[in-house]
């Protein structure tokens, strides 16, 4: 079922976003050559506790980490560790902070040092294939036209958007119906409506979209060992149009 939130709903949502768009932006300022992921989700959960906030992700199903922190052709879901970032890299970090019972989600991938043609590219095409994808979060227009919209950016980059993992509603619980794929067929799906919240988030593979997880539970990786990018946003459905959530 889908959940239509209020204008008082959607602004406590808000405060959830500012909180995870500044975590983001903090350890996004800490990225560089050498640091490990684990100092990473450090950084990250003394930055949403000290807005009053919990980690959402911390626990979850028995994650283990504030972030998810995803290197190169590691797709989503990726643990922080020890693993040092070296040049060339680039990370997916996938952050969410929960605050007065309200979720906000989202994710951002950060070149590290100096990063080849093709990552440049891949970013840029991923961050491109998510505003394309929240122009479409309006009053009557169908849950599908967003993955078409991603989905037409994406591959007319030559890159492939990930089927197996898919954006979501998000409100008092992080995982809300409905779905929200980043692929799809112009014109179908549900009918949006005001007060709808989703979370937009492209992965996008430098090469096929296929995927597969390793020995770990979490980490997912490209089968063909390309690189990956994943942005994402929280988005409302206003009576004005698309309103991020995610931002501070």
């Amino acid at each position: 079922m889908i959940v239509i939130k209020s204008q008082l709903e959607i602004e406590a949502m808000q405060e959830a976003g500012r909180i995870t768009a500044k975590a983001l932006r903090v350890v996004g300022e800490a990225v560089r050559v050498g640091v490990t992921t684990a100092e990473l989700d450090r950084i990250a959960e003394e930055c949403i506790r000290g807005e009053g906030a919990v980690p959402a992700f911390k626990g979850y199903h028995g994650f283990p980490g504030t972030l998810c922190t995803s290197i190169n052709e590691q797709v989503v879901h990726g643990i922080p560790a020890k693993r040092r970032l070296a040049d060339g890299d680039i990370l997916s970090v996938d952050c969410g902070a929960v605050i007065d019972g309200f979720y906000g989600d989202s994710a951002l991938t950060f070149p590290v040092g100096t990063i080849s043609t093709e990552a440049k590219a891949l970013l840029d095409a991923t961050a491109a294939s998510l505003q394309a994808g929240i122009a479409r979060c309006r009053e009557g227009m169908r849950l599908y036209d967003i993955g078409a919209a991603v989905q037409d950016v994406a591959e007319r980059a030559g890159f492939s958007v990930v089927r197996e993992y898919v954006g979501h509603g998000i409100g008092r619980a992080m995982h809300e119906d409905p779905q929200v794929p980043n692929f799809g067929k112009v014109g179908t799906g549900p009918a949006l409506k005001v007060g709808m919240v989703i979370a937009i988030e492209p992965m996008v593979n430098a090469g096929k979209y296929d995927v597969y997880s390793l020995s770990d539970g979490w980490t997912v990786v490209t089968a063909d060992s390309s690189l990956s990018a994943h942005f994402e946003h929280t988005v409302a459905v206003t009576e004005e149009g698309p309103l991020i959530l995610t931002v501070e």
